[in-house]
């Protein structure tokens, strides 16, 4: 019988007694050569979790022992390792190492510094104390030699694989591609600057959105500049709760005013501020409330199904014992898993949130349709009806093109049910989608990723949200082109209207809630001022003198809800600019964060310091910190974008 073999069958018959005066000197030699080896700078291949996905030999070998937790069950395996050592070490020729190798088994995972899995007094058999340690040495030697050169072990093995310290092949690790980014975003070219003597009219309807914020704290905090496409300048700035004057008793009421710009000297900010009354909430009206929630398979992510459950659970602790709720999800099928049941039974509506699982395709088309017959069912005179809508606005299941989404919906807005969005999620995130349906469901669209932004949607501005006081909110401005030479409206661009829209009651437009703010910022160009961009026509028609003093005239249109007929508001704007307010200067600030995260076409040299410093000097009472976040938001884009 050969040397070898009875080295093995020794292998199986015995483990050594272990040897406690070199015990802590190997153990820390091991350590010393193991913690050199992990700080490789060589980049680290993904690959799956072989608890769970599978893997080569070793990986089976370290699940075994960390499967294994006494001293016992080590011990009684320590000849199958000593087996699989003396199988696995070899020369390129196929002869066994002259020393056999100890490696060590566990994997930590990265920044954690464990304990070894294997007990340093179980030792292979016919290996002397001293010699323990330096193999492992030398191990991880011919490993450091390896990954600094990469290239040579590629061109030794095949496609895919890579060559071991000892020449030989080594099993390629499964590489776990990245998702594909299929995130789309609903936006338009930013709005340019008009010459009031071509162009003296501006139209737009209002946006109380708050989705672009959100998608620009969520790529901020993971480290990446948003999206282009993703910046909404309006949305941004709307945000933000602002302390405006509040109506006497209509629905809402506008403030005016005319400050000079920031970024630039020959121009001036007109800031138009909308503030909706809000009522005492014992006197709203009852609410009936259909959640339709996404459960396809790309909810699947802690930062979407789980994320949603969270919020909602926070949402019913805002509702009133006669509100009711229904539940309807949708994947591959849509179907109702909570009948229509009071807020009160609040045990039973959190029982069917819990019991919610993501998988499937997603079915959007027949979610909506069901959602809506089921709200109509829930429907009573006076009470408000609402679909909220929980998705990553991933519908690949029926109506997915967004316009075959808005004309489904605008057909469904009429029944007097309203239809608000969340986003959840991030990667395959269909903005362009939720706006759409949001757009045109009079609602509004929020992106949630985080519990914090769950309770200021959900919790602090539920009334907002879910209760309008003005429907169809249009905003008309006609310019002095005796005052104004030139203007450039910041943000609004999907919301823009025709100049005949205005006066049309057919045509759909913003909705207020209940105790919401909406801003709205034009930069004009007076006339005479250096600033002014655009020269004037050697052929055209000479601008006509006004002896007015006013800078233009505002117009404003809305219906009250249910209403089908819109309401006027006039007002003169003065041409005299002012100091601008506390809650101005914040908004302009946000107006120059948008800019600046899309370009700074407009804003001359007036930079990322400029923009936190006037953030800062305008923070006023900031009781939730949004402000604050803002600020620190503007600090990391600006690190970022260097």
């Amino acid at each position: 019988m050969s040397d070898d073999l009875e080295f093995l069958k020794d292998a199986l018959r015995q483990t050594p007694p272990p040897a406690p005066d070199k015990k802590a000197d190997h153990l820390a030699r091991a350590m010393e050569s193991f913690q050199a080896h992990q700080e490789t700078t060589a980049q680290t291949r993904l690959k799956n979790d072989p608890a769970t996905k599978g893997g080569g030999f070793l990986d089976g070998v370290i699940n075994m022992f960390q499967s294994l937790s006494s001293r016992a069950g080590l011990t009684a395996t320590t000849g199958i390792v000593a087996v699989a050592a003396a199988f696995i070490v070899f020369t390129p020729q196929g002869q066994q190492l002259q020393k056999p190798t100890v490696i060590t088994l566990n994997q930590p995972e990265p920044g954690a510094v464990d304990e070894p899995m294997i007990d340093p007094e179980i030792i292979l058999p016919g290996i002397s104390d001293d010699a323990v340690a330096e193999p492992m040495v030398e191990f991880a030697q011919e490993a450091d030699a390896l990954s600094s050169a990469p290239r040579a072990a590629q061109k030794l093995a095949p496609a895919g694989g890579a060559v071991n310290g000892f020449g030989g092949v080594i099993a390629p690790d499964i590489i776990i591609a990245e998702p594909a980014n299929t995130e789309a975003f609903a936006n338009e070219d930013p709005n340019p600057v008009k010459v009031v003597a071509d162009d003296p009219v501006s139209t737009f309807s209002i946006d109380v959105d708050t989705a672009a914020y959100g998608v620009v704290r969520s790529s901020l905090n993971r480290g990446q500049l948003p999206p282009v496409d993703a910046v909404r300048a309006e949305e941004i700035i709307n945000y933000f709760p602002y302390a405006y004057p509040a109506p006497d008793d209509a629905a809402f009421k506008p403030t005016v005013s005319l400050s000079p710009t920031p970024w630039n000297e020959g121009t001036q900010l007109l800031h138009i501020a909308l503030q909706g009354q809000l009522p005492a909430l014992a006197d709203r009206p009852p609410l009936n409330l259909v959640f339709l929630i996404d459960t396809s398979g790309s909810m699947n992510t802690p930062s979407k199904l789980p994320l949603l459950k969270q919020s909602f659970s926070l949402m019913l602790s805002q509702l009133r014992p006669e509100d009711e709720v229904a539940i309807v999800t949708y994947a591959g099928s849509a179907g109702q898993v909570l009948a229509p049941t009071k807020a009160s039974d609040r045990a039973t509506i959190l029982a069917a949130l819990e019991r919610l699982s993501a998988g499937g395709s997603t079915a959007g088309q027949a979610g909506l349709q069901q959602a809506y017959a089921l709200a109509e069912t829930m429907a009573a005179e006076g009470e408000v009806n609402r679909v909220l809508l929980a998705t990553d606005g991933d519908f690949n299941v029926g109506l997915s093109n967004p316009e075959a989404l808005k004309t489904f919906i605008a057909d469904k807005r009429d029944s007097g049910t309203y239809l608000s969005v969340l986003g959840f999620g991030r990667g395959n995130l269909d903005d362009a989608t939720m706006q759409a349906l949001a757009q045109n469901g009079n609602g509004q669209a929020a992106y949630i990723d985080t519990l914090n932004e769950a309770q200021k949607v959900l919790v602090d501005q539920l009334s907002g949200a879910l209760f309008p006081i003005a429907d169809d909110v249009k905003i008309q401005i006609e310019f002095n082109p005796a005052k104004v030479a030139e203007y450039r409206l910041i943000g609004y661009e999907t919301r823009a209207l025709r100049r005949e829209d205005f006066n049309n009651d057919k045509v759909d437009a913003g909705e207020i809630g209940a105790g919401h703010s909406v801003t709205a910022i034009y930069e004009v160009t007076p006339v005479g001022s250096d600033a002014v961009l655009n020269d004037p026509l050697r052929y055209g028609d000479a601008v006509a003198t006004s002896e007015s003093d006013e800078l233009g005239f505002l117009r404003l249109r809305y219906k009250a809800p249910g209403e089908t007929t819109s309401q006027l508001i006039e007002t003169p704007i003065a041409a005299q600019p002012t100091a601008a307010g506390q809650e101005a200067q914040f908004a302009f600030a946000m107006a120059g964060f948008a800019q600046l995260l899309t370009g700074a076409t407009y804003l001359n040299d007036w930079g990322w310091d400029d923009a936190i410093a006037l953030a800062n000097s305008a923070r006023g009472d900031d009781p939730f910190g949004y402000r604050t976040e803002a600020v620190q938001l503007m600090r990391l884009a600006n690190s970022l974008g260097q």
